[in-house]
């Protein structure tokens, strides 16, 4: 068999640089004991990488999905929403008599100042 070159697998991948993606990924996989799909011909696994995609013997969307998947740190999962949790200061035993409303302490500005004037400073003594 001729050997494989660009314009063999441009038809299937239409980036270039998208098409040496794809074949360095499938190498790669190659080279980590994924079964081949063509004849070796004693050829190395990116000529081999390159002729499985110019014979249609890899699906490149599949192998797009594949080198995508390695490069991804994080994979996001869906679980299931976790139970509410009650507010504060409603009742365990009744949680739907809060009216939404969360009440606050109120002092008055005279109050802050007089307790302000109580407190004394740290000392600085060592």
């Amino acid at each position: 068999m001729a050997r494989v070159t660009v314009e063999d697998c441009i038809d299937k991948v239409e980036n270039r640089f998208d098409l040496v993606l794809l074949a360095a990924h499938r190498s790669r996989m190659v080279s980590n004991g994924a079964p081949i799909t063509v004849g070796r011909d004693n050829d190395k696994n990116p000529v081999v990488a390159l002729r499985e995609i110019a014979e249609e013997t890899v699906a490149p969307d599949d192998l797009k999905e594949e080198l995508i998947h390695s490069l991804q740190k994080y994979v996001e999962v869906d679980e299931p929403e976790p139970d509410p949790v009650p507010m504060i200061g409603a009742s365990p035993d009744n949680p739907g008599d809060d009216d939404g409303e969360i009440q606050f302490d109120r002092m008055s500005e005279e109050d802050l100042l007089k307790g302000l004037e109580g407190l004394t400073p740290p000392d600085d003594r060592e």
